[in-house]
């Protein structure tokens, strides 16, 4: 499972949209769908933020593996 099938399902499943995800991060909603869409990667800031956010390692974020939550 890729990163942004990751971000997507986990943000799925705290019920959150795109823009809610934004703003909880501090990022722009066109950041959360590039993201998504896998267009792009956050940097590392952001990624301490979505680990921090979902109670994941940036390791399950980034790993092939499925995310256990």
């Amino acid at each position: 499972m890729e990163f942004n099938e990751k971000l997507q399902e986990l943000r799925k499943n705290r019920g959150l949209t795109q823009e809610e995800l934004a703003e909880a991060l501090y990022v722009s909603r066109t950041a959360i769908s590039k993201w998504e869409s896998g267009r792009g990667y956050p940097g590392i800031d952001s990624l301490k933020e979505i680990s921090k956010f979902f109670s994941v390692t940036i390791d399950d974020l980034l790993s092939g593996e499925k995310v256990i939550y």
